[in-house]
């Protein structure tokens, strides 16, 4: 070997080894990646029966490989692909939310409000949650980088009253938002997450007595409501090293007269069928509906199986998520809406299609206005 590629050689690994030594030091010195479970965390971890080979694994076997043929597609396709339409070219009609009027909650009625992509602000037998509270502007690690969200929130975490209960469903960004749990730990009495979960929560300032981690299938009780963990098609991680070290979930929450069903993420799989045998009929289920593509459509659902899922689940209003807030994927950002509305409507399913900020109170009309379209 000649001595100047032997030099090149030398600088090339040692640049590599900066470079990893550099990214290791700033995940951890900085607080928006989480942190790894440990101690009796760990251990609860490791008994469960969702979890063996090292990584938490998904109900059904899925492939989370794109292979090289499939990551070249996908660079290829953000690179020179159509990206006409990912986001809106006109302001997107928000409702803003009176904070000074959300003080008391509805005992009478169940009120779910979309507040962009997964996150919820449902109140329920006098109680009022949150569901996935991503509220910051970037599905991102980084401030100045990443998706940015299309409109303005129509309330702010720091402008919300006290929160009865936090549900997560897992740690991806544009579920688990670093600055929002911050704000939200202040005024939230209890937060339910997936098993490893809590410890992103703890180092951001939550106390370990707020947090209840759960595995699928196990429920608690929570003010005269139930929250049921169950099982979703999709997998975790906030950095390169933590993929599948923390669980992924959907939620089952029941009051004393309604039921809602909480999606997260997931692909289509034969357990919505489960969870509805168990757990349905649900009189709402928020169902996700964007962010797919052919490249992985395991872990994400095409809007035609978000409705089946509905169908699975024994779901009597559908209300369509994860679309209309941000660019995660190359379809057109008005594409899954009107999929899944066709659909529905070929199907008979009743759908709600609400503004962001706009209630939906069940067991009354739901919004089914064409918004998306002005």
């Amino acid at each position: 070997m000649k001595k100047p590629f032997r030099i090149f050689l030398y600088v090339l690994t040692l640049v590599v080894l900066v470079v990893m030594v550099a990214g290791c030091s700033l995940i951890q010195l900085s607080p928006q990646f989480g942190a790894e479970a440990e101690g009796t965390r760990r251990e609860k971890i490791l008994q469960s029966p969702n979890y063996w080979h090292g990584e938490f694994q998904n109900p059904v076997e899925t492939n989370l490989d794109l292979g090289f043929k499939g990551t070249v597609k996908a660079i290829t396709s953000r690179l020179f692909g159509n990206t006409e339409n990912l986001t809106p070219d006109y302001k997107i009609p928000v409702r803003k939310l009176d904070a000074g009027k959300l003080t008391a909650t509805q005992d009478t009625a169940t009120v779910i409000t979309w507040l962009g992509h997964s996150a919820f602000m449902v109140e329920i037998d006098g109680k009022r949650l949150l569901l996935d509270p991503m509220m910051g502007e970037r599905a991102s690690p980084i401030s100045f980088m990443g998706p940015k969200r299309f409109s303005e929130l129509p309330v702010t975490a720091e402008a919300l009253p006290k929160i009865d209960a936090v549900l997560i469903s897992h740690d991806h960004y544009d579920h688990l938002d670093y600055g929002s749990v911050k704000e939200l730990a202040k005024k939230t009495s209890h937060f339910f997450v997936p098993l490893g979960v809590g410890a992103h929560l703890e180092r951001w300032g939550v106390p370990a007595s707020k947090i209840t981690e759960m595995d699928w299938w196990h429920e608690a009780n929570f003010k005269g409501l139930t929250f049921a963990a169950t099982p979703s098609r999709h997998f975790s991680g906030r950095s390169f090293s933590d993929r599948m070290q923390t669980l992924w979930t959907s939620w089952v929450i029941q009051g004393k007269e309604d039921k809602i069903f909480f999606s997260g993420d997931s692909g289509y799989f034969e357990g919505f069928k489960e969870i509805g045998e168990k757990y349905g009929p649900f009189d709402v289920t928020l169902m996700e509906n964007g962010q797919y593509n052919e490249l992985w459509p395991t872990i994400h659902m095409m809007p035609e199986q978000s409705v089946q899922a509905h169908l699975d689940l024994k779901g009597k209003l559908l209300l369509p998520i994860h679309w209309g807030t941000f660019a995660l994927a190359l379809h057109p950002w008005t594409e899954p809406i009107e999929r899944a509305t066709a659909k529905a409507r070929e199907l008979g399913v009743d759908v709600a299609t609400p503004r962001i900020g706009e209630p939906v109170i069940l067991h009354k009309k739901a919004p089914q206005q064409n918004w998306w379209r002005e």
